[in-house]
């Protein structure tokens, strides 16, 4: 994340000045000039000795002169050294965070809650706001219920302890009668309530294997069904909010750019990628520009956090907007909404 930064030969004067700088651009989106930072930086020092300054800053990659005027912006390398080393970030007061937890659901399935979540970091930040959604096998189900349809087809009913119900037909090697269907049903509701469905298929497996010759049939039967039913059904992968937010942003405004970016949205799998690596890493995560890899994001930046229940991450959030964007307002809420979901999801999966 930091590769950019460390090594950057700033003495304190260029450091106050990429960072008045920074902050300036960040403020009105316009090119900050030479007279503009000896008023703003906090510096006794003439316009020519800043300018000096700022040529330095540019040779190094920090800023750029656009060609319609005389004034300097960002880079992206300049946008990673101000985050890593001259950004101070302080996390959201008790009364900011109460304000966030109130926008979300007090009673909530998952995906109403992540929903939720999508479109709370998007009206807060003004930016776009994305949610990955957990696999179902992430979340622990409560109980099972089969309904026989016609000959070989059968209908599942999964409750999840979140609160998620589950529908789906499913197409089996064999016609089961309602009795049997009934039993399978008590059994792994007896057996395998509260258990995620990965661990329901490592149980069984194992549990088929000790049992009794005068049990296999049912084990048999448990397996088929249980194999059909715990079977991971398409779902949303990720929620998104507030997409049309980037049209109002000034230095956002080039269509292609735009639309490229709506396009994935809509394809999801690239972007997941990312957010998948971002889900595998602690804490709060950030991107700017072409860092992330992935060319639709070139022109903006990604802050993501990880949710997750009992130490265990199931997803990630985060906020897509501009480079230019207020990273010390942005990375808090972040990172203060991540733990208010994951608080939430783990009262929603508490056992009742």
């Amino acid at each position: 994340m930091s590769r950019h930064a460390p090594h950057l030969p700033l003495d304190a004067r260029a450091r106050q000045l990429l960072r008045a700088l920074v902050s300036q651009y960040v403020a009105d989106g316009q090119p900050v000039g030479s007279r503009a930072l000896a008023r703003t930086s906090g510096l006794d020092v003439s316009p020519a000795t800043i300018r000096n300054v700022m040529s330095d800053l540019e040779e190094l990659g920090l800023v750029a002169a656009p060609h319609t005027s005389a004034g300097r912006v960002p880079t992206v390398q300049g946008y990673r050294v101000f985050v890593d080393s001259l950004l101070e970030v302080r996390p959201l007061g008790e009364p900011q965070v109460e304000e966030l937890r109130r926008e979300l659901p007090a009673v909530a399935t998952t995906p109403d809650l992540l929903n939720s979540a999508s479109s709370l970091l998007s009206q807060v930040t003004h930016f776009v706001g994305v949610v990955t959604v957990p696999r179902h096998q992430e979340v622990p189900f409560r109980l099972i219920d089969f309904v026989p349809l016609d000959q070989r087809r059968t209908l599942v009913i999964l409750v999840f302890v979140d609160g998620q119900v589950q529908n789906r037909v499913i197409e089996l090697e064999r016609a089961y009668s309602a009795g049997e269907l009934e039993q399978v049903a008590n059994y792994l509701n007896a057996q395998f309530s509260g258990q995620r469905l990965d661990e329901i298929r490592l149980r069984l497996l194992r549990d088929m294997q000790e049992t009794s010759n005068q049990m296999n049939r049912l084990m048999a039967s448990t397996v088929e069904l249980a194999q059909a039913a715990f079977q991971t059904a398409p779902q949303p992968d990720m929620f998104v909010a507030g997409q049309t937010n980037l049209m109002g942003v000034h230095d956002l405004s080039d269509m292609d750019r735009l639309r490229e970016l709506f396009e994935a949205f809509q394809r999801k799998r690239d972007l997941l990628a990312v957010l998948e690596r971002c889900a595998r890493a602690e804490g709060v995560r950030l991107f700017i520009g072409e860092e992330s890899g992935f060319a639709a994001l070139d022109k903006y930046s990604l802050v993501t956090a990880p949710y997750g229940v009992e130490g265990r991450v199931l997803g990630v959030l985060g906020v897509i907007g501009p480079t230019r964007m207020a990273y010390e307002r942005v990375i808090p809420v972040v990172q203060a909404t991540a733990q208010i979901l994951s608080g939430a999801l783990n009262r929603n999966q508490a056992p009742q």
